[in-house]
């Protein structure tokens, strides 16, 4: 029996694989590849990164609500204040960028094409500076506003009005309440008609 006559007599299924065996041993490296681990170096560079912005965002919310803190205190009959924002969504830097389009063919149905894009520098004072073209604000969720006048109605509504001109934010999503008073874990009832 030669080799035809065996390849004849083999099961479908078998015949097929033997047919393709080139193309289903390119397409098992190619799986291989995918599934083959990214290297460590990259993955903790990636993670820094990403640390790096949570820290200056958390940075950021911080400064935002010391500022809020100062500039509440001034307002008559406030008081000691404490503020705690939440964020819907980060501060974000739009940089510019130089994009670059090739094609082959026709420009209405073109072969094939390449696209690329740059970041735009700039020579600086520090070296190279990326170019900003628009900066946009976080989104906050919400703001609690802890102060010793919180029980009085007009400073809870001047409270909500400053807070919601800097934040952007509308009353129902900022809560004003009042201050502890005293150290023994007690609470003063608050929302009492002024």
């Amino acid at each position: 029996m030669t080799r035809e006559e065996e390849k004849g007599k083999l099961p479908k299924p078998l015949a097929a694989l033997l047919r393709y065996k080139y193309v289903l041993l390119v397409a098992a490296a190619g799986v291989a590849l995918l599934l083959w681990p990214e290297s460590p170096s990259a993955s903790l560079g990636g993670s820094a990164q990403e640390s790096a912005q949570t820290a200056g965002a958390e940075e950021a919310l911080r400064e935002m609500e010391s500022a809020m803190e100062d500039i509440l205190e001034k307002i008559q009959g406030v008081g000691q204040v404490d503020v705690m924002l939440t964020l819907q969504s980060g501060g974000e830097l739009v940089l510019a960028e130089d994009s670059s389009l090739r094609y082959s063919g026709s420009t209405q149905s073109p072969d094939d094409y390449d696209r690329s894009s740059q970041t735009v520098t700039v020579s600086g004072d520090s070296g190279q500076d990326v170019v900003v073209t628009q900066e946009i604000c976080p989104q906050y969720r919400g703001a609690l506003v802890v102060c010793e006048g919180g029980g009085s109605d007009g400073v809870r509504l001047q409270v909500v009005e400053a807070v919601s001109a800097l934040t952007g934010l509308g009353a129902d999503r900022i809560a004003v309440v009042q201050w502890r008073v005293g150290g023994g874990g007690g609470s003063t009832e608050g929302g009492t008609a002024g």
